[in-house]
């Protein structure tokens, strides 16, 4: 492993275009988990040509106080294939310059406790409006393993968060039928 700086595998907010006017994906603060992968809602809304712009496999990070210190975090998931979406403009986007290799590896990173530390103890800003910079960010240095094990521990978090997801769902659906059951017994 050698260490090398985060910007060497992540492109931070690339270009998305998206046309002004058009009725587009839009991810607000809100919708950015905190201890789950996935993002809770996606709306369509207007775009005026203003926030954030990502497509699948993106990651989302909240820059902002006190968002970033709670772990607002999100991989984009649930457009429509090559979809460039929008958000809040207090995302960063990470984008994995190999998305065959990184894509999963960037969102576990940035979930990661350095990693998070690392922004925070960066961030700028009055009291209570405090933000990290993309470029703050992107001067994160890690023991990157090579892409083989990248690519496998990616894999292997993204499998878990998979079935946690699933596991979720199921809990809700036998929820919702004991609920059922039970207001037809009373």
């Amino acid at each position: 492993m050698s260490s090398k700086l985060l910007s060497t595998i992540v492109d931070f907010n690339p270009p998305r275009t998206i046309s002004r006017g058009s009725v587009a994906s839009f991810v607000d603060m809100a919708s950015l988990p905190v201890g789950e992968r996935d993002i809770s809602e996606i709306q369509q809304k207007n775009f005026t040509g203003g926030g954030s712009r990502f497509r699948n496999g993106d990651t989302l990070l909240a820059r902002i106080t006190p968002c970033l210190e709670n772990g607002k975090t999100a991989k984009v998931s649930g457009l429509e294939e090559d979809e460039n979406a929008f958000g809040s403009t207090e995302f960063i986007v990470l984008s994995a310059k190999d998305a065959n290799t990184d894509e999963d590896y960037v969102y576990y990173l940035a979930r990661h406790p350095d990693f998070r530390s690392f922004a925070i103890s960066r961030m700028e800003g009055t009291s209570g409006r405090q933000r990290v910079s993309w470029q703050a960010v992107s001067e994160f240095e890690f023991e990157f393993p090579d892409a083989t094990i990248r690519a496998t521990a990616g894999n292997i978090l993204k499998n878990l968060d998979d079935k946690i997801a699933l596991n979720r769902k199921l809990n809700e659906t036998l929820e919702g039928m004991a609920r059922a059951l039970f207001q037809s017994w009373f």
